[in-house]
């Protein structure tokens, strides 16, 4: 039986509670696939408490003990104590918490050939404080599958946008983009979108790094001397892509229309169209990876947390798209 397991992320912020309220409605009968959630019981007993919600928490030992959904029940695999179940308030002491219990989810998820990981969000602020080198899910789902590379792309009905480089400083950006990696990603993008999404060919536009796509050298270097060449390589390889095209056009509605995927130079290129066209509606999927993985579109949002104004529609929607993608 295909299940899904779910990483909550940050017990202070909404991930406990948009399981909470996803588990009450009717729809979380209807999703037809188990759903596990990784984390300390307690955490969602007293989330529960907070949003007046009645949830049964039935706690499991593993993820082939996992059954149906049923209206108000939440299966959980407890790995680790929360240290502490507030809402609002970030905590350095919950951070083994967070890490161990992402780590059971993916390693289960890589041994569990029928199953897909959804992720809520986590606080790169409080894991760095016990690995320095964490710098969000993407990297570190790369790090825990031995992957040799990895591309984030996020996903609405709209449009899909992939990252060249993802959680960097913007100052390092143009050090980072180079013929390989732009290779390297177009290939993940091409492939991942043929095989996951069923696109015969897909239309792939690559963004220029500077502003007009550099205008042939007089406003940087990097199209020149990058991007163009990786994509006369690519193009030798039959794959349907386009020459470094204009950041500020590139999302008008003829050319979004005929574009199947775009791929930007740096995260703040091109999230910032998605979420303003799809921001709740859209999704964080994982390429390159041995394992499926979907996740919501947002932050922790600590200010709305136990709440009830978290919107469950983006951890619907990666829930539906992993189990599309099993």
């Amino acid at each position: 039986m295909n299940k899904i397991i779910y990483s909550p992320g940050e017990p202070a912020g909404i991930g406990p509670d948009l399981i909470i309220n996803l588990a009450t409605t009717k729809t979380w009968e209807n999703l037809r696939i188990p759903i596990v959630t990784i984390g300390d019981p307690n955490l969602f007993l007293d989330r529960a408490k907070l949003l007046k919600k009645r949830v049964n928490i039935i706690e499991i030992k593993t993820i082939d003990e996992a059954e149906s959904n049923t209206f108000g029940s939440i299966q959980i695999i407890k790995v680790l104590e929360c240290k502490s179940t507030s809402a609002g308030k970030l905590l350095k002491s919950n951070a083994k918490y967070v890490l161990d219990s992402l780590n059971y989810a993916i390693k289960e998820t890589i041994v569990g050939k029928k199953t897909a990981l959804v992720t809520g969000p986590l606080s790169k602020e409080t894991i760095i404080s016990i690995d320095k080198e964490f710098s969000g899910h993407t990297e570190y789902i790369q790090k825990i599958t031995k992957s040799d590379d990895v591309l984030m792309m996020l996903a609405s009905n709209q449009l899909k946008v992939a990252l060249a480089t993802t959680h960097i400083p913007l100052k390092k950006v143009a050090k980072n983009i180079t013929k390989d990696l732009i290779i390297k990603k177009v290939k993940i993008l091409n492939k991942e979108l043929k095989n996951k999404f069923n696109i015969k060919n897909p239309n792939i536009k690559v963004l220029g790094l500077n502003p007009h796509a550099g205008e042939n050298g007089k406003i940087g270097k990097e199209e020149l001397d990058h991007i163009k060449p990786a994509v006369a390589a690519l193009r030798r390889s039959k794959i349907n892509v386009s020459m470094p095209i204009s950041a500020d056009t590139a999302f008008s509605k003829n050319i979004l229309k005929e574009t199947d995927a775009y791929l930007g130079m740096y995260h703040d290129q091109v999230l910032p169209v998605l979420k303003t066209l799809s921001f709740g509606n859209s999704i964080n999927i994982t390429l390159g990876v041995p394992i499926i993985r979907t996740s919501v579109d947002h932050g922790v949002a600590l200010d709305i947390a136990g709440t009830n104004k978290s919107n469950i529609s983006s951890l619907l929607l990666a829930i539906k798209t992993a189990k599309k993608l099993i």
